[in-house]
């Protein structure tokens, strides 16, 4: 056998390995019935323990609690579940946005209109105000300028929700009330709980 043909069959037996390993890719990684995601009987689908951040149709936390309600154009309303202040210094919103309307919603005006954010849909324009003390508080930003809010936040349609979260720096101690605001919506008067 020549150098030619062994190369050539050698050549041959790679492609085919290949075809069959990535054949068996797709096919472990199909959604339709009795794939990866089929569920015996009326078993939920088991779940990971590690939190995701905001997939869509995910609940937010503490969902069965309702601590402030705020209804907005086109039937987009954002229900708050807690208003939670963290040893680090933070404070954390938690809620959860529905698109109760008839079309699609895009999260395109509860942005900031800082220019140097990256995320285009995002809540990254909600603020904390502590009427008392006369102050406004921003979301926080990481390092590379990405907000600690829901980003990501389009196509919402009609039907569905969403959770969503943004963190603030944390009001003085004593500050135990605050209206958390969102562009286009009414202030929503909360409870800071530790």
């Amino acid at each position: 056998m020549s150098i030619r043909r062994t190369t050539k069959a050698a050549r041959g037996a790679v492609a085919m390995a290949s075809a069959v390993g990535l054949a068996l890719v797709v096919a472990g990684c199909g959604g339709g019935e009795g794939g990866a995601g089929a569920t015996d009987g009326n078993k939920p689908p088991a779940r990971s323990s590690a939190p995701k951040d905001g997939g869509p149709g995910s609940p937010a936390a503490d969902s069965d609690k309702v601590i402030g309600e705020m209804k907005g154009p086109d039937g987009v309303v954002v229900t708050l579940h807690s208003v939670v202040r963290d040893s680090g210094g933070f404070v954390t919103v938690n809620g959860t946005v529905a698109n109760r309307g008839t079309r699609a919603f895009n999260a395109i005006d509860w942005r900031s209109n800082e220019t140097d954010l990256r995320s285009r849909s995002s809540i990254s324009g909600a603020t904390l105000v502590d009427k008392a003390g006369k102050k406004r508080y921003l979301v926080l930003r990481d390092t590379n300028g990405e907000c600690l809010c829901t980003t990501g936040l389009s196509g919402l349609m009609p039907g569905a929700s969403r959770p969503v979260f943004a963190q603030f720096p944390a009001p003085p101690a004593k500050v135990t009330e605050v209206d958390f605001q969102l562009p286009t919506m009414p202030p929503a008067s909360v409870q800071i709980t530790d």
